[in-house]
């Protein structure tokens, strides 16, 4: 890959006070992933990106900026405090090949392999109540099968316990440490709920449900007896619901008209806290279960997750990602309910003036069934803007009001930003998020194509300058808006996106097939269709300049992907970029490679839609 230049010069204050800004401080945004609060209550472990790759960074309440205690240079996925002690369990895959590897992180800053199997990948669950023990779940048996192991941290054994033709997880260790529960991941919006006990070896599903039913966020009540959960079982949306683990009797606790997230609960078990996703929008609540009273406090436009209660129950931690606020750690002073940021990792002075809020909308598509989006208005603009058109991947997912410094990038340079969660996406019910499945395909690119059309009406935009971008799922609505709908698109940018269904459902990890399959359908039962609508059959029909970009060690959208429709284009010589990226999977992780892609995207677009 070419080497781009990591900054451009940055006019601060030039002669009329004006600022012009480069992508490259968007780039440059310091982000806090997750964190956990240390069990012994002195110090809160984060993962950042940092130094440019994501890192373990521990922060001292005394001190006044945080420390580095990891030094990988492959990414951190994910870090969890073992039961009673100071050392971490943390993931790790060979760049992005999401073949996860276990490790421990000791206090004395000793690392120590658990796993070293990279060949198989491996889902961490809890630890045992006594710190001695790890669960997790692995597809070691069986590349298309996710199975239960248990693992000695003194000795390092491991021993299979459950074995299943299905994907299995660990959710929580039990407190006296004789059983696990466990989840079966039936599609990625049904599952089941089961106690392993590991004295009998036999499995009892606690569960009983008719219909699609998800369950998460499962936390033991003071006795160990029950459970609390979010679930949408019977109804549209996740709610707040407990569960006698032995009668398996279920019991509604609080619900709403949006999703339930991020349910924790504190280490005494009086108190629960939980975000409401209300349009892809957080708003918190604590709910005192001694009282029974719900309370909920202010923050800045964003969403909320890793929510955290402190170990002394003094204070609730959560990061805060929004769109004028990049992620970082906020706490609840659980006394006064007032949250306050607590970190500035993110902090970027010469942006801060220049980050835009979305305006959340909605518009009519072909059947008159009203779709969301955010709809970010460039400032001060009295021309026609062009738009940029963001489509999340998924498709089980959901734009949300979070930082992106691509999307603000194109914002600050006078662009329109539109990003819609078109029929199919998460966050507005069961029935919608279904509208989009098996030969309903098409009608999820059909609401790209009525947003379109709506926004040409509204007189914003110059209709001569569209371009639709989108990732994974994005990126194949992406090529199929461009080869069914040509005429609308000056340009368009295809990240890590299936050119064809069945070549994806053929290629993608053994382990994930299945769940692909009750979306999209199956090759023996649907082919047809696919061949019918794949944007790799339409390919001579596009028309747009076409940019690709896609991480070859992707398991989820396997490269061949791309390669495959970037070779018919470039058979008849369309205008095209492609971007292989080593070193990187279905998300990019390093900070060299975001420099690279977002600045050669951000010339790709000035270069056909203009600046």
């Amino acid at each position: 890959m070419k080497e781009v230049k990591i900054y451009k010069k940055v006019i601060v204050n030039g002669g009329n006070g004006m600022k012009e800004i480069t992508i490259d401080p968007y780039i440059h945004v310091r982000m806090v992933k997750s964190f956990e609060y240390d069990p012994k209550g002195k110090k809160i472990s984060f993962i950042s990106d940092y130094t440019g790759v994501p890192q373990v960074w521990e922060l001292d309440r005394e001190d006044r900026w945080p420390a580095q205690t990891s030094f990988s240079m492959k990414g951190i996925t994910f870090i969890k405090y073992i039961a009673g002690s100071s050392d971490l369990v943390y993931g790790m895959d060979a760049d992005g090949d999401e073949k996860e590897q276990l490790y421990v992180l000791k206090e004395n800053g000793e690392k120590i392999a658990l796993t070293n199997s990279p060949e198989h990948l491996h889902m961490f669950g809890d630890s045992s109540p006594d710190g001695k023990w790890i669960a997790w779940s692995s597809n070691r048996r069986n590349p298309a099968f996710l199975d239960i192991y248990i693992q000695n941290l003194e000795t390092l054994e491991i021993r299979s316990v459950f074995t299943g033709d299905g994907t299995y997880s660990v959710e929580k260790w039990f407190p006296d440490g004789n059983s696990l529960l466990v989840k079966k991941t039936n599609t990625p919006l049904d599952h089941d709920l089961g106690v392993f006990s590991l004295l009998t070896g036999k499995m009892d599903w606690i569960t009983q449900h008719k219909g699609e039913a998800g369950y998460k966020d499962i936390h033991f009540n003071k006795d160990a007896d029950h459970l609390y959960l979010l679930t949408n079982q019977d109804r549209e949306f996740f709610g707040l619901a407990m569960i006698q683990i032995a009668s398996k009797q279920f019991t509604w606790l609080e619900r709403g008209e949006w999703d339930f997230e991020d349910l924790v609960i504190n280490k005494v078990k009086n108190k629960l806290a939980f975000s409401m996703n209300q349009g892809g929008i957080s708003k918190g609540f604590l709910i005192d279960l001694e009282r029974t009273t719900l309370y909920n406090w202010e923050t800045p436009i964003g969403v909320m997750f890793n929510l955290r209660f402190s170990p002394d129950n003094q204070k609730l931690g959560f990061v805060l990602n929004g769109p004028a606020h990049p992620p970082d750690i906020w706490e609840v002073d659980l006394k006064t309910i007032q949250a306050k940021r607590l970190t500035y990792i993110s902090r970027t002075p010469i942006l801060e003036e220049k980050l835009v809020e979305p305006e959340p909308i909605t518009f009519p598509s072909f059947d008159n069934l009203q779709i969301p989006a955010f709809y970010y208005k460039p400032a001060n603009k009295k021309e026609k803007s062009p738009v940029v058109v963001y489509i999340h991947g998924g498709p089980e997912s959901q734009s949300r009001a979070v930082y992106s410094p691509f999307l603000q990038y194109f914002i600050s340079q006078g662009y329109a930003v539109v990003a819609p969660n078109i029929r199919g996406s998460t966050g507005y019910g069961k029935a919608f998020t279904h509208l989009d499945d098996g030969r309903k395909r098409m009608d999820a690119v059909k609401d790209v194509i009525f947003l379109m059309e709506w926004l040409k009406k509204t007189g914003d935009i110059d209709a001569q300058r569209c371009a639709i971008v989108g990732g994974s799922y994005g990126g194949f609505v992406v090529l199929a808006a461009i080869s069914h709908f040509p005429e609308f698109w000056a340009a368009a940018i295809d990240i890590v996106g299936m050119s064809s269904i069945r070549t994806f459902l053929q290629t993608t990890s053994p382990w994930r097939k299945k769940l692909r399959e009750t979306e999209y359908g199956t090759i023996e039962n649907d082919g047809d269709f696919f061949d019918k609508i794949d944007p790799l059959n339409h390919s001579d029909k596009i028309k747009a300049p076409l940019m690709v970009i896609h991480g070859v060690n992707d398991p989820r959208v396997p490269i061949q992907e791309s390669d495959q429709i970037v070779r018919k284009l470039k058979e008849r010589n369309h205008p095209l970029q492609y971007s292989r990226i080593e070193e990187e999977g279905h998300t990019m992780m390093k900070l060299k490679n975001k420099i690279t892609s977002y600045t050669e995207m951000a010339e790709f677009l000035e270069k056909y839609l203009g600046k």
